[in-house]
């Protein structure tokens, strides 16, 4: 069975994998007339965008598990980071990197 930490490093190991998949799609967009036409700029702009979109979500969940890692490290994983009780087996099983309660997350 797979440990919580050991989830956490395999899914920023895919992070990882992931950034480097999709940073072509991140260049900037070079404007050449002859060769792309408005339409397949217009095309090429929003698959840049999104590519950058992407990338900004990539990076704040990589945060979130690094923070995740820390409370482990801290042996403090498990419990919710604005009150303090424990995070219901449930939550963490379905997401390992959660930080809060479900109380808390409902802004009880």
């Amino acid at each position: 069975m797979l440990t919580p930490t050991d989830i956490l490093r395999a899914r920023l190991a895919a992070l990882e994998d992931e950034d480097t998949a999709g940073q072509a799609g991140q260049k900037t967009v070079m404007l050449d007339q002859q060769a792309v036409g408005r339409l397949s700029r217009m095309d090429a702009l929003q698959n840049q965008a999104m590519a950058q979109a992407t990338a900004r979500r990539r990076a704040a969940e990589r945060l979130r598990i690094k923070a995740a890692l820390d409370r482990i490290t801290a042996d403090e994983y498990g419990y919710c980071t604005a009150c303090g009780e424990d995070i219901a087996p449930a939550r963490l099983a379905a997401d390992p990197a959660i930080a809060l309660c479900a109380d808390c997350m409902r802004g009880r």
